[in-house]
């Protein structure tokens, strides 16, 4: 197999980590946004509370996502904006967590619910993954210093990820403990000029896991780098056939409604 001219340059800015420390991260599956069934008709909604105790009963790892309030506190919410969820409208970050915790979930009573609620839920029983969601223009320090401090003393196996690699560095570089994985995907951005960015994005994010879009899966970067020794996590897996591929690519899927049952 021939080495790639990148290697040398992974292996420098993104060493393989401790294997003992990423151990947890391979043969789990991942309820992504939580065992949630709402699309389907059901109550439990992504990313709620419900959501997350379906998960623990079940015994799956769980993957959720934080948005800041307007106070800075890491809220447990995929969208920028409250309209898709909720019955309310505006931007997540416009509201105080305590005003986000009494707007309810569509489908439940539940409000948002903080990061650090979640981690009391959790306490430990099933593995988590946070991801951060960031965007060019927001500046993601403000959210980074939130989960942060929510994490502080919680002793559950955990990590975070984001697509943004800026992210990531600032765990490296303030939060070196904390796992950090380095969300990624292929779509509109192949060829040789794709593959330069995703070394560049991994280089900079000095990221220790990958988490790969399974639609891209099999793929030259995400094999190399599991090869060397980076656990190779893939979303979202959504089929029992998207779950085969998990199995054949990856060392975890992270799945929702028929690829967990897959």
């Amino acid at each position: 197999m021939r080495l790639s001219p990148f290697a040398p340059i992974d292996a420098a800015f993104a060493p393989a980590p401790d294997p003992a420390r990423t151990a947890w991260l391979r043969g789990q599956t991942f309820a992504h946004r939580g065992a949630h069934d709402y699309i389907q008709g059901g109550s439990r909604i992504e990313n709620s509370s419900a959501a997350f105790a379906e998960a623990i009963r079940r015994g799956l790892g769980i993957e959720c996502d934080v948005q800041r309030s307007r106070d800075g506190r890491a809220m447990v919410f995929h969208d920028w904006e409250l309209d898709r969820l909720t019955g309310e409208s505006g931007p997540v970050a416009a509201r105080d967590a305590a005003a986000l915790g009494r707007i309810a979930l569509k489908g439940s009573g539940e409000g948002i619910p903080t990061l650090d609620a979640l981690l009391d839920q959790v306490a430990g029983r099933v593995p988590l993954l946070i991801e951060i969601k960031s965007r060019r223009e927001v500046r993601p320090i403000p959210l980074c210093l939130a989960v942060r401090r929510a994490l502080e003393g919680y002793r559950g196996e955990h990590a975070v990820m984001s697509f943004d690699p800026r992210v990531v560095r600032w765990f490296a570089l303030h939060s070196p403990d904390t796992l950090r994985g380095l969300v990624m995907t292929e779509e509109h951005d192949r060829g040789a000029r794709g593959a330069a960015r995703r070394h560049s994005a991994l280089w900079l994010s000095r990221a220790q896991f990958l988490a790969y879009d399974v639609r891209d899966l099999p793929s030259r970067f995400a094999a190399a780098q599991r090869r060397r020794g980076l656990p190779l996590l893939t979303w979202t897996v959504r089929s029992p056939e998207l779950a085969e591929r998990a199995a054949a690519e990856a060392d975890s899927p992270i799945a929702e409604g028929t690829g967990l049952a897959g």
